[in-house]
Parts: structure tokens; sequence; C-alpha cells
């Protein structure tokens, strides 16, 4: 492989990278994965019987959502403590 190959090879990895990136923080994935999280809690509370399904099945879906809005301050404050 020539030099210019190679740094191609890098950008395109990077291009890659990045874009995980913005998958794993972005909003919407956020939101599929609450929906999923209610339709599933959902389903299995119709399946046991229970009363306000719709309502309690979005107990874990905000359970979900406060823990990834809540994660990045606590995962900076760590990384300030580990690279001290």
């Amino acid at each position: 492989m020539n030099n210019e190959q190679e740094i191609l090879d890098i950008k395109k990895r990077n291009q890659r990278v990045e874009l995980d990136k913005k998958w794993e923080t972005s909003f919407f994935r956020r939101f599929v994965i609450a929906l999923i999280t209610y339709i599933f809690a959902a389903l299995w509370l119709r399946v046991i019987h229970e009363s306000n399904l719709w309502w309690k099945a979005f107990v874990p879906v905000a359970g979900y959502l406060l823990s990834t809005f809540s994660l990045p301050p606590l995962k900076n404050w760590w990384q300030q403590k580990i690279i001290k």
C-alpha cells in the first residue's frame, strides 16, 4: 500500500468512527430505544393483566431516559478525576 491510500483509509475509518459517535449520542437513538422499551413493557403488563398498563409502562422508559441524560455529566466528572 502506498502512503496516499493509507491516508485515505484512515480518513474513511475516522468518518465511520465519528458517525458511530454521533449515533451513540443522538436523540433519535434514545427515542427509538425508549419507544421499544415502552412497547415491550406495555405488552408484558398486558400479559400479566396489570391495570393502568400504559401509564405503568412509562416507568422503565423514564428510568432509561433519565439515565441517558444524567450519565454524560457523570462521565465528564469521572474522566476529570481519572486524569488528575
